[in-house]
């Protein structure tokens, strides 16, 4: 699993796009009374400050065919929209979106099931149906799939329970080793290097291991693998150490066994041979031949 950080920058900048088009739209369509005459829209105040930057999601609540009860959810989901905003900014870098911002995305996600459910509100209105009727839930919706999109290609559902009460086991014992190995590497940093590498050797290992076991089982969010990533630089540019990964041993070994088989095989070919000349035999009839020349020898 791989993450691409540039997405999040263009949903970073599709989200404030956004609210600055739909803000834009407002004020100029204040600025032109006569086009709100049309019964697609709705009447606005006309002591309104036609200079003054408007607010969206406060403008949302101040028409009058919004019930109260539909006011408050809408009051509501702008203060969790600003406020996972917020949360998300400083969590850009380091990469922390999912562990520390996961509770504002739940409560704006629970508000937002509740503007767009058609469950009814107490005084029996759907908030859904009033909305869609003056296309305000559209606008909710843009609003909102922006900063879901952000958290869905996160892939932050993986180191989050599924009630978003907490972290997963998985990843607090993640970042537990993490803080580990760093707190290795704060400790040897100072003075050689080569220290750092024999004595933190074992935590990152673990931290390593934990870590392709996560991609394996696909239980891994944005934050771990930038944790990671950042470790492994740290690892080999930083301090310059080196770690040889268990799953590369088996490559090696392959390889090694590659380039030393056509040797064997000559070697082998070589030594076979050389057997098999020890073992020639004389031919039978060399003794009659010798006996025939002394003979004639002998007669001569």
């Amino acid at each position: 699993m791989t993450f691409n950080h540039n997405m999040l920058r263009i949903f970073f900048f599709c989200a404030c796009t956004h609210v600055v088009v739909f803000g834009d739209v407002v004020s100029d369509l204040l600025d032109k009374p006569d086009s709100l005459r049309s019964p697609s829209f709705p009447v606005f105040k006309p002591n309104v400050d036609a200079l003054s930057r408007v607010d969206l999601l406060t403008t949302l609540t101040e028409f009058s065919d919004v019930s109260q009860y539909c006011k408050e959810l809408l009051d509501l989901f702008g203060n969790q929209y600003v406020a996972y905003v917020n949360c998300l900014v400083p969590a850009a870098r380091p990469v922390k979106v999912c562990q520390n911002c996961f509770a504002s995305f739940v409560n704006l996600n629970i508000t937002y099931t509740n503007i767009s459910s058609d469950e009814k509100g107490p005084g029996g209105e759907v908030c859904r149906d009033t909305l869609l009727r003056s296309d305000r839930l559209m606008l909710v919706f843009l609003l909102f799939s922006n900063l879901g999109g952000i958290w869905d290609k996160s892939h932050c559902k993986n180191c989050i329970l599924s009630d978003g009460s907490s972290l997963t086991n998985d990843t607090l014992y993640f970042l537990a080793i993490f803080n580990q190995t760093y707190n290795c590497f704060d400790q040897y940093q100072q003075g050689n290097h080569s220290e750092l590498c024999k004595n933190c050797k074992s935590t990152y290992r673990d931290l390593s291991n934990l870590y392709s076991d996560m991609e394996k089982n696909d239980t891994m969010c944005i934050d771990i693998e930038d944790a990671m990533n950042a470790t492994r630089r740290h690892w080999s540019k930083t301090f310059n150490c080196s770690f040889p990964r268990e799953e590369n041993v088996p490559i090696v070994a392959v390889s090694s066994f590659m380039l030393f088989l056509p040797i064997i095989f000559y070697l082998s070919s070589f030594l076979h041979s050389e057997q098999k000349k020890r073992k020639l035999i004389q031919p039978k009839r060399a003794p009659q031949y010798t006996s025939l020349m002394n003979i004639q020898d002998k007669l001569s």
